[in-house]
């Protein structure tokens, strides 16, 4: 296992991240995945698999908290034998806890079912008897917490209360797009959950905990000095929209542009992206469903590119349409490609851009 990078994908709720938790605890090279069910779990498994191929190190897919329909466990089944067959080192692990996986669960053996225990505990149990693991001290309260609220266990009222509040800690910590900052979104919630676990032996510890979620928040955005939670989380993802502009900028008509995805709160993100990057002359953010809001800083007409791409409109430096047509994805790259071919299409057929001064 020493050369061996794990791929984990889990769910996207308190049960799916605890396992993320439970792994984070052992020495080897991780990378984190999330998805909810449905497309996303296709695609995110798609990204695996490219990523295995385009690595020369062994591999170890790592599945926790999702059930595969017997479609995508064949499918991945017959994905895994094809990079055997060509000589890659790879293992394939599922350990999940809903009844709707018993197909694929008798099927094959690299999915292991168990619906009396949430995957979190199946993880922290596998983990023990399979991997080397430094366990924190606290980690067994904590996966019996997870057990409890996942399970719907009312009876263990302590563990069961407690976990009523980090099971809201992970459903509303939406500061950050899981989509366009994968990895620093997941890297929030392990960070929140790990606060989380050193109050849980504490007396009433679900409202010491509820009482904390605004700071502990706050503290994993603040750098030098203090503000409110909405400021020192859009200075964090003005950081991280930087950090991404070689693989995020577009062109259109000559100007430059910046492309995310499902970010939101353009008017306030936008704009400081717009002033921390003078270099650029608008941002466009396009949300799941295709709707587009765009931003500019008196160097384009952003009502004029609404226009041209989608028939909507606005001020010169703000303005929004709809995409007709936009198919919803879960990976940056496949949103871009849409916008390319957009680009691309509408380039041909519009006039010149002009910024013009509203009267």
């Amino acid at each position: 296992m020493k050369n061996t990078i794990i791929y984990h994908l889990s769910h996207i709720d308190l049960d799916g991240y605890s396992c993320q938790l439970v792994m984070s605890y052992t020495p080897y090279k991780l990378k984190n995945y999330n998805a909810n069910y449905g497309a996303e779990v296709k695609q995110k498994l798609d990204l695996i698999l490219e990523q295995i191929k385009n690595s020369n190190k062994a591999a170890y897919i790592l599945i926790t908290d999702l059930n595969l329909t017997t479609d995508e466990s064949r499918w991945l089944n017959n994905e895994v034998k094809k990079l055997r067959v060509a000589k890659r080192d790879i293992t394939l692990t599922l350990l999940d806890h809903h009844g709707s996986g018993e197909a694929s669960a008798k099927k094959y053996d690299w999915y292991f079912l168990d619906v009396e225990r949430c995957a979190t505990k199946i993880t922290y149990d596998y983990v023990k008897e399979n991997f080397t693991f430094n366990e924190p001290s606290w980690m067994n309260a904590m996966v019996n917490v997870v057990n409890a609220v996942d399970l719907w266990k009312m009876e263990e009222e302590a563990n069961f209360e407690y976990g009523k509040v980090c099971m809201r800690l992970v459903n509303e910590t939406r500061e950050l797009n899981r989509v366009m900052f994968a990895e620093s979104d997941n890297n929030y919630k392990l960070s929140l959950l790990r606060e989380a676990s050193q109050y849980v032996d504490e007396k009433n510890a679900p409202i010491i905990l509820d009482a904390k979620i605004h700071s502990l928040k706050k503290d994993f955005f603040k750098e030098e000095t203090d503000n409110t939670l909405d400021n020192l989380a859009t200075k964090y993802i003005v950081k991280l929209l930087g950090n991404l502009r070689e693989s995020h900028t577009i062109y259109y008509k000559g100007y430059k542009g910046f492309l995310s995805y499902g970010v939101g709160n353009t008017s306030i993100v936008g704009n400081g992206f717009l002033l921390s990057y003078p270099e650029y002359d608008f941002i466009v953010d396009v949300s799941y469903r295709g709707t587009m809001s765009l931003r500019a800083n008196n160097k384009v007409s952003v009502a004029q590119i609404s226009k041209e791409w989608a028939d909507g409109g606005g001020h010169p430096n703000a303005a929004g349409g709809r995409i007709i047509g936009f198919k919803e994805q879960y990976r940056y790259d496949k949103v871009k490609k849409q916008i390319l071919n957009l680009i691309d299409d509408k380039e041909s057929r519009a006039g010149d851009l002009e910024y013009k001064v509203e009267a």
